[in-house]
């Protein structure tokens, strides 16, 4: 027996509004699976559960608003075990059907998002009393499920039967929001706290470095023209699995400070740096990076990028990032400078790659290179410490992503 809690999702977040659940009461669990939606001002996040069991209690009511640690439902034993359990204990009384778990009447089993019915209870009890089939809504949850938020836009586009009261409101979206979790002021005055917060706690350092990506460059062009278009990787998947193996390398530069201690994570979770359509940024990490080639970096960027921009981020990847990198891919700026995430004690920003005038073997040739610059934590490490990591990230491109290209 559990108690799922409000996990706190940001080092300047204090309080969330429940948003949605996407389980029952009676519903079985597995550990990683996505049991409710929570809205925060950096958006929507899925709130996973870390503990396997049955959802026997439901504590929090769509539309609260809780603060970081309230509980929100309670876990506990799956029905089978809990039959073991108790299987020398004299029997209980007969339930008749569909009352086995007293009122409760489990969740309807779910059939393929492909099949348009994938939905959460909640989105299924609004379209029955509206009228609307759960097969004509777009769904915007996970796996293309149907939430509460997608059956409420299908009824202002005036599809379906006039509104009917429900005794449980749902959580009203701010004026000018799309769907739920895309509030940019929101969002804004969250990336200025924790900016804030971490300009004054922590003492950075910088340091920038010039990569020659030149060679580099030419393989990748020579192995994506044998690809098609969607199988094509991005120099930006290259330049992270670089970080990603310096971060590995150089344990000073990935984990956490909090109360005056530093804890190496052995595990990249890396955090990338993805800008919002109207504005906006937020950092959620790639997790085990480190076990990723350069390929599944790709994948899971493109993945990142796609619900991260409709809102539909999960908890561990909002909350686990150890290091983040951040680049401006075309912007044409030469170099950033950032502001580490606490409690992550490093960022990597990566400028515009652009033909350079380099000096090789003594004559001046135009070469593709790119400003790596290193924001770090003067509490963990050194300019020393952060100049090995940025030529270890330097060597690794002009080594590593060759055995890398030869075997994709």
């Amino acid at each position: 027996m559990g108690i799922l809690k409000m996990p706190s999702l940001g080092a300047d977040m204090e309080e969330a509004t429940l948003i949605e659940w996407l389980v029952a009461p009676g519903a079985a669990i597995a550990r990683g699976d996505v049991v409710a939606v929570v809205e925060t001002q950096k958006g929507a996040i899925e709130i996973e559960c870390f503990e396997a069991g049955e959802l026997s209690e439901i504590m929090a009511r769509e539309g609260e608003t809780l603060p970081v640690g309230a509980p929100l439902a309670r876990i506990g034993e799956k029905a089978e075990e809990a039959e073991e359990s108790v299987e020398k204990k004299p029997p209980a009384p007969e339930a008749p059907s569909g009352e086995a778990r007293g009122t409760v009447t489990p969740p309807p089993a779910r059939a393929p998002a492909s099949q348009g019915l994938l939905a959460s209870p909640a989105a299924r009890q609004r379209a029955g009393e509206v009228g609307i089939a759960l097969a004509d809504i777009a769904g915007s949850g996970p796996g293309g499920a149907v939430l509460l938020a997608d059956v409420a836009a299908a009824l202002a586009a005036g599809e379906g039967a006039a509104p009917v009261a429900r005794e449980k409101p749902a959580a009203k979206a701010p004026a000018g929001k799309a769907k739920p979790g895309l509030d940019m002021a929101e969002m804004r005055k969250a990336i200025a706290a924790a900016m804030s917060r971490a300009k004054r706690e922590i003492p950075h350092y910088y340091l920038v470095h010039e990569i020659d990506l030149q060679d580099a460059a030419d393989r990748l062009a020579a192995a994506n023209a044998t690809r098609i278009p969607d199988e094509r990787v991005l120099m930006g998947a290259h330049l992270i699995r670089a970080t990603v193996h310096a971060a590995a390398a150089i344990p000073e530069m990935n984990g956490h400070y909090a109360d005056g201690v530093f804890t190496p994570s052995q595990a990249v979770h890396c955090g990338i740096g993805i800008a919002l359509r109207g504005g906006g940024l937020i950092a959620p990490a790639i997790r085990d990076a480190q076990d990723m080639d350069v390929d599944a970096l790709m994948a899971a960027m493109r993945d990142l990028v796609r619900r991260t921009r409709t809102g539909r981020l999960r908890n561990s990847e909002v909350t686990t990032g150890t290091i983040t990198v951040s680049a401006l891919g075309e912007n044409g700026v030469d170099a950033l400078f950032g502001v580490i995430y606490p409690p992550q004690v490093a960022l990597v920003g990566f400028g515009t790659p652009r033909l350079r005038p380099v000096v090789r073997e003594g004559r001046v040739e135009p070469r593709l290179c790119v400003t790596a610059s290193l924001a770090a934590d003067h509490r963990v490490s050194d300019g020393r410490t952060g100049a090995r990591f940025l030529a270890t990230i330097d060597r690794y491109l002009q080594e590593n992503s060759v055995r890398e290209d030869e075997q994709s």
